[in-house]
């Protein structure tokens, strides 16, 4: 922690040397794209984009999992997707999963969750029965492809899509090469490098 702590006392420096970006970021944000993701503090969106700030907007969950659309049990989830999407205007939205997921993991496997039942209930709420035949990384992709069905149950989604405003996107992340694929429907759902 001591290490986070002395960057930040130091970081109104380097605010300081790009003033002028940090002014027009305050003035308010247009990011290109919504990017969900998953929690693990090895996945960095913006390192994994080159994004800068103001670029994206983040939406961080256990194993990358959008939550299915309920207008009467609204969670911030489904807020953040909105907030993008009616009000930033954002026309791009990408799940990014990646290797070595512990969340999708224990989905997998079937893990005893029982000591952490939040977690479970998080991962219980989550679409579908994955495969897992062909291994973790392939049970991670067909993860992430299967948030885009649930994101398209959200109102403003559809919508966005309808209008062509709006395009979705799974990507799969590999945290030890860095390596980034991107989904490909029209060709039987298989990932593809970037």
């Amino acid at each position: 922690m001591k290490s986070l702590i002395e960057h930040a006392r130091s970081f109104s420096v380097h605010v300081a040397e790009r003033s002028e970006e940090f002014r027009d970021l305050a003035a308010g944000q247009a990011p290109e794209a919504l990017f969900i993701t998953c929690s693990d503090s090895r996945v960095i969106p913006s390192l994994i984009t080159g994004a800068r700030p103001g670029e994206l907007f983040e939406l961080r969950t256990a194993g990358n999992i959008v939550p299915r659309y309920d207008a009467a049990r609204p969670g911030g989830e489904t807020a953040t997707i909105e907030y993008a999407l009616r009000v930033l205007g954002v026309r791009d939205i990408v799940v990014c999963g990646h290797s070595h997921c512990g969340a999708v993991g224990a989905m997998v496997r079937g893990d005893d969750l029982s000591a952490v039942p939040a977690v479970r209930g998080w991962l219980d709420s989550s679409t579908g029965e994955l495969p897992s035949a062909r291994g973790l990384a392939h049970a991670v992709r067909h993860h992430a492809a299967a948030q885009l069905d649930t994101l398209r149950g959200y109102p403003a989604v559809r919508e966005g899509l309808a209008e062509g405003r709006l395009s979705l996107h799974a990507w799969y992340y590999e945290v030890d090469t860095g390596a980034v694929s991107s989904h490909r429907p029209e060709l039987d759902g298989e990932f593809r490098p970037l």
